[in-house]
């Protein structure tokens, strides 16, 4: 260590951790005890931050993605004086506490970001690097530099193990994100054992093949060397830096040094005084913070009131040299919608032939990105097919160099202030980049891909329901309809895996006029992620001078057609591409003299978010026969149709066949759907 001051605040953060994870008898202490020593030369010397103001927009953004190692970040926090209560690291993974298990977001101040799932904050942290990089291209101008912060990562074995780890930092390296560093903690040792049982690749050269910068720091406790190594990482901006630091997990315990039984259990008390005394740290009282190293840590206090200050002023001075700008760029953080925002989002014209929802999405798309700059995201390799670009609007990439610096499907160059992201043949990066995206502040991201590639992407998807973050999935192909390139890319139970997801709005339009609706709700939902599933055929537009407004759908179900003398016998229930063939049904039925309700159900999660009194006036309880018809899994809607009710469903993988093949030999007919609607009628 450079000097005993140092070292005393390095051993605070380390028996800080331990003492909690001790007392809960529960937790990982290993990789606070060896990763306090880069830790503690980021947060002090390099990071900028204010623990008074987390949410200061200017701030530099650090990500713990081994986020087992949660204690590491609490004591940080705590420390450098951040909202977190010694009292509430006393209760370190308990019933209540701001210091939970693993990091979340909203939870506990200064957390960026939920993780956990290993490699996701990785990949978050390369979303918020892109989220840095479009912004300051968008704001900044010669003489304000208004956006210019980094992002660091600490990330271990486990995370760079992960299948999302690679994809994102591929990607990464790809946009020459220089202002991301990883410090990554190269303890050697995992949960089960040491890493020679499944990891020996060069990690260096595979993140410079990456397109990376990499430095190596042979001893983790040199604080002279991860110093440099931070400050060498800064001063690279074509390239983002990863820095391997050596450190031998369990640091100074006697007996679980190097040992992966630091990994994931207290040492146990006697281990906890051993591993104190070959430390020199006194063994009582436990949780002992001295005072000259929180006098040290809380410098941040003063350093972080200062930088916003100047960041502050500088501010005043962009918005008189750049109103529009500033004011612009104030109100996407506040999360607010710009006036008129939806003003150009078309009306569809009733159409028999109609049109693929993921058509009418990509027009609502381009209708709204030009009165919304926060809208900004792209596909998995998939623009032409989910009408996800927008157009005119750039793509984000480094520049080439050339003269005619004008490449890009989506026209406008490519620059850091594009708007259209291509994330590659990379779903599961791609979900939880945009999570970073969101997480970073001033965007409504969105990703798109086939339903059926939802599967990628469950844990973002999750993580982004748990955390509340605005953004918008686009999900196309949602069906057996998909036709003929069969089972594998035919959704069957994608619906009902994303419904399961607490905190995430599914929505399915029926038409292209729901479809517009869909992206209104969408883009107005702040406290959660919006998924929109579409259909790859062309569906009808209904005649809404015959039929109910497409705005039903905020409701999440709504009337669509009624029998003549508003007391139906049955009813039928459909979601997406199959209310126009319940429509037809039910026209057929009523041409027979049958009484029956159609409604169209594009949304569970908005439905049942009304009163009771409300879902009632839709199905009322005295109609039990009910059919619902949807090209998917049953599971779910026997809640909507009751236990006298069926379901018109796809209970089989689909087959290779053309669309309207598939749908007939699978049921979803009018004749099939008229069938089984009177046998429930009796």
């Amino acid at each position: 260590m450079s000097n005993p001051l140092d070292q005393l605040c390095i051993n605070t953060i380390r028996f800080l951790s331990v003492d909690a994870v001790q007392k809960a008898n529960s937790g990982h202490p290993g990789l606070p005890l060896d990763a306090a020593p880069m830790a503690y030369a980021l947060w002090t010397r390099l990071l900028k931050h204010n623990p008074r103001n987390p949410d200061w927009f200017d701030r530099d953004r650090f990500v713990l993605s081994a986020g087992h190692g949660s204690m590491l970040l609490y004591s940080l926090l705590h420390l450098t004086g951040y909202h977190l209560p010694l009292d509430e690291i006393k209760r370190f993974r308990q019933w209540g506490s701001k210091a939970p298990g693993h990091p979340e977001r909203g939870h506990t101040p200064g957390v960026e970001t939920t993780t956990g799932p290993l490699g996701q904050g990785f990949a978050n942290a390369v979303g918020m690097a892109i989220a840095e990089a479009q912004l300051a291209a968008r704001y900044n101008r010669p003489e304000f530099a208004v956006i210019d912060h980094a992002t660091y990562v600490i990330a271990s074995d486990g995370d760079l193990m992960e299948g999302v780890a690679s994809e994102a930092a591929s990607l990464a390296g790809h946009l020459r994100l220089g202002k991301l560093i990883c410090l990554y903690d190269d303890n050697r040792v995992t949960l089960a054992g040491g890493t020679d049982i499944a990891f020996s690749e060069d990690r260096a050269r595979r993140f410079e093949a990456y397109g990376w910068h990499t430095v190596s720091v042979t001893d983790g406790n040199d604080l002279a060397a991860i110093d440099a190594a931070l400050r060498t990482a800064r001063a690279e901006t074509a390239r983002p830096s990863l820095i391997l630091v050596r450190t031998h997990i369990g640091y100074g315990s006697p007996n679980k040094h190097d040992s992966f039984e630091a990994h994931g259990s207290p040492l146990g008390i006697d281990e906890v005084r051993l591993t104190k005394q070959n430390l020199g740290w006194p063994t009582e009282p436990p949780f002992l913070i001295p005072e000259p190293a929180l006098a040290h840590f809380r410098e941040a206090l003063a350093r972080g009131a200062r930088d916003e200050a100047a960041w502050n002023d500088r501010m005043t001075a962009y918005a008189r040299a750049y109103p529009d700008e500033a004011q612009e760029r104030q109100r996407s953080l506040r999360g607010e919608l710009p006036p008129g925002w939806d003003a150009d989002i078309p009306v569809f014209p009733a159409d028999a032939k109609g049109i693929a929802t993921r058509v009418a999405s990509g027009k609502v798309m381009n209708a709204i990105a030009p009165r919304l700059p926060d809208l900004v995201g792209g596909s998995a390799d998939l623009d032409p097919s989910t009408y996800t670009a927008l157009k005119g609007l750039g793509d984000f990439n480094p520049p080439s160099g050339k003269d005619d610096d004008t490449q890009g499907s989506a026209g406008g160059g490519w620059n850091h202030k594009g708007r259209n992201l291509h994330f590659g043949v990379r779903e599961h990066a791609m979900g939880a980049i945009v999570n970073g995206l969101a997480a970073h502040g001033g965007f409504v991201p969105y990703g798109a891909t086939f339903l059926i590639f939802s599967d990628y992407m469950r844990p973002p998807i999750r993580l982004a329901a748990l955390m509340g973050l605005h953004l918008v999935h686009v999900f196309t192909h949602d069906s057996i309809a998909l036709g003929e390139d069969g089972p594998t890319h035919q959704p069957v139970e994608q619906l009902a895996n994303l419904r399961a997801i607490p905190n995430l709005t599914v929505i399915r339009p029926g038409d292209a006029n729901e479809t517009a609706v869909a992206w209104r709700v969408a883009l107005a939902t702040r406290d959660r992620p919006v998924v929109l599933v579409l259909s790859r055929q062309n569906l009808p537009t209904l005649d809404r001078s015959r039929y109910a407004p497409a705005d039903g759908l905020r409701r999440g179900a709504y009337i669509l057609l009624d029998a003549a003398d508003a007391k139906p016998e049955l009813i039928l229930i459909a979601s997406g591409s199959e209310v126009g063939l319940i429509v037809a049904a039910a026209e057929r039925l009523q041409g027979q003299g049958v009484a029956v309700r159609c409604v169209s159900m594009p949304s569970w999660e908005l439905f049942d978010a009304l009163t009771q009194a409300e879902r009632d006036l839709v199905l009322p309880p005295s109609v039990s026969a009910r059919l619902a018809v949807e090209a998917g899994v049953a599971q779910g809607w026997h809640r909507y149709v009751g236990a006298a009710g069926d379901v018109v469903s796809v209970e089989r993988y689909g087959a290779s066949a053309p669309a309207e093949v598939l749908l007939r030999e699978y049921g979803f007919s009018v004749e099939e759907v008229c069938r089984r609607a009177l046998a429930l009628r009796g």
